[in-house]
């Protein structure tokens, strides 16, 4: 049984699918994509659920999200573990990545109250509106906390929901829906259907009021495209970003090391907000650092999510992923690339890739993501160069700054084209209790996190009295004296 449709739990009419363990290709999960059909089913589901939903008290939906959330750390374990299996990370990360979920209901609400929820000033009151029926679109690197992260504050709102995650993690969110069943959700509010890409097209293209995604900027675009002409709908898109972190007079050099190796290789390269592009400042200092950066990142061994010791990062998705970013790496060297840590894919049936570290600065590239642990090196003479080449990109997620000058960074914040612009910290660092999201390619100016109860409901504005009365001085040019006694 794949598919939660209605409260019930069902078997696809769709095309097989089938997931295999990135490192070893073993089975993990077999099932059957939703049919259109079973499609529609999950739609009219969420819909016949709306009103009962968006009428509840605010208080009953947090109680059930707090269930939820004693859920999600009771079974915390046996959770990262499916995680970890799936995308191949280890499973202190996809441990962490669990905790995050569980801190999203709380934030969650925080977030209803600050950036929604019901205000009054005299005769002025402002209350929020659940859109309806929104399809959520998961993608595979966080198949637990990305989609929760529409997810929660969705059904806070209001709102009933079809999710389809990434067909590559299909029992994260088997899992994780299989809680919220527990919780005690009612039948329909929250719908899963599995399936890949004919599967989510077909749910965009049906009769939803809104569609929260995450992922890719070619599929944004799609959305983006197949959108155009409905703005009654919501369309929440967060995408990729071809990432810059500018390294300029370190303080230690082994501190800026760790660092860029936080934000260009954690989850094997696997975040949108992992460093592309490492801009470093020609000279002595720049080489000392790119050396050690180099040497530090060769003693980088993958592993499997649940090797003793600990690995720092596992594989990439697939073995087809991994294929697709070897040949970026070998496009780079092919083009005259200057190899700094030669990328290895050391079994061609396996996931698993090391960091691959590679001089660009002579060369024209395309302008787009890489997901994976690929790190291209760009040399720059002054800072307002360094900008330059920061923002000449269509993306505009996340930049940052290794560097002790203050004044720099306060520079980097004005003339930044991101979303996300950090200073001697990890790109890949981002609070919860912050907006996130970016602008460009990265986005459609609709940022999660604290701020994704935005999208999630659309603001009703009244001025109302409990008196009706005539006011004491009437606009000019109104009579209202007893009919008869005007002369």
């Amino acid at each position: 049984m794949t598919h939660f449709i209605n409260g019930a739990w069902l078997t696809g009419d769709g095309e097989a699918l089938s997931k295999q363990d990135p490192i070893d290709a073993r089975p993990l999960w077999q099932g059957r994509a939703a049919s259109p059909a079973q499609i529609t089913t999950a739609v009219e589901a969420a819909r016949a659920a709306f009103p009962d939903w968006a009428k509840r008290p605010f208080a009953e939906r947090v109680a059930l999200a707090e269930r939820f959330a004693t859920l999600l750390l009771q079974h915390q374990t046996e959770l990262a573990a499916t995680i970890a299996r799936e995308t191949g990370k280890p499973r202190w990360e996809a441990a962490t990545e669990v905790q995050a979920m569980i801190n999203k209901i709380a934030i969650s609400v925080s977030a209803y109250h600050a950036r929604t929820g019901e205000a009054q000033q005299g005769d002025s009151e402002l209350r929020h509106r659940p859109h309806g029926v929104l399809a959520v679109l998961g993608p595979y690197n966080f198949p637990g906390h990305l989609p929760n992260g529409h997810i929660v504050p969705a059904l806070l709102a209001g709102n009933t929901l079809v999710f389809k995650p990434s067909e590559l993690t299909p029992m994260t969110a088997e899992q994780t829906v299989r809680l919220w069943q527990q919780a005690g959700l009612p039948d329909g509010v929250l719908n899963l259907l599995q399936g890949g890409g004919d599967c989510g097209r077909t749910l965009t293209q049906s009769s939803l009021d809104g569609v929260l995604f995450t992922g890719s900027a070619a599929t944004g675009y799609q959305l983006h495209r197949q959108f155009a002409g409905q703005p009654e709908k919501m369309l929440a898109l967060e995408m990729g970003g071809n990432n810059a972190l500018i390294v300029e007079d370190p303080q230690s050099i082994d501190a800026a090391v760790h660092l860029t190796i936080q934000s260009a290789f954690i989850t094997a390269g696997q975040r949108c907000t992992c460093a592309r592009r490492l801009l470093v400042k020609r000279g002595a200092q720049g080489d000392a650092f790119l050396a050690r950066l180099a040497a530090v990142a060769a003693k980088i061994e993958p592993g499997r999510w649940d090797a003793d010791p600990q690995p720092f990062m596992g594989s990439v998705i697939s073995p087809q992923a991994a294929e697709h970013i070897y040949g970026e790496w070998q496009s780079r060297v092919a083009a005259g690339g200057e190899v700094l840590l030669p990328m290895r894919w050391p079994s061609k049936t396996s996931a698993i890739l090391t960091p691959g570290i590679i001089d660009v600065t002579a060369l024209t590239l395309p302008d787009e993501e890489v997901f994976g642990p690929l790190l291209a090196v760009i040399r720059y003479d002054d800072f307002s160069q360094a900008i330059r080449i920061a923002n000449a990109t269509r993306y505009g997620l996340s930049c940052g700054l290794i560097s002790p000058h203050r004044e720099l960074f306060d520079r980097l914040l004005i003339e930044a084209r991101a979303g996300i612009v950090n200073w001697n910290k990890p790109l890949t660092g981002a609070a919860s209790t912050a907006p996130f999201g970016g602008i460009g390619a990265s986005g459609n100016h609709r940022p999660g996190a604290f701020y994704a109860a935005d999208y999630c409901a659309w603001p009703l504005a009244s001025l109302a009295s409990a008196d009706l009365s005539l006011p004491a001085a009437l606009s000019p040019g109104l009579d209202f004296s007893p009919t008869g006694e005007a002369s």
